[in-house]
């Protein structure tokens, strides 16, 4: 399954909001520095999603705001 993904890097609170099925905004506390906002999406959607960590991966985006996640059930 793919999804959209919205970043707000650096934000006072974690969350993630659900836009509509395939599109999501999420909100990490990281800074966009040493791929750490991108390592902590991964963990939430796995959260999420109750998957493994494992079965995320960012395909596109992975320097941008916008991003696209393939998570494999």
């Amino acid at each position: 399954m793919l999804i959209k993904v919205k970043v707000f890097p650096s934000s006072k609170k974690e969350e993630i909001l659900k836009k509509s099925n395939d599109s999501f905004e999420i909100k990490v506390k990281e800074k966009p520095i040493h791929n750490k906002a991108n390592k902590r999406i991964i963990e939430l959607l796995a959260d999420y999603f109750n998957v493994k960590e494992q079965n995320i991966r960012i395909i596109r985006g992975l320097k941008q705001r916008n991003k696209i996640c393939e998570i494999k059930q």
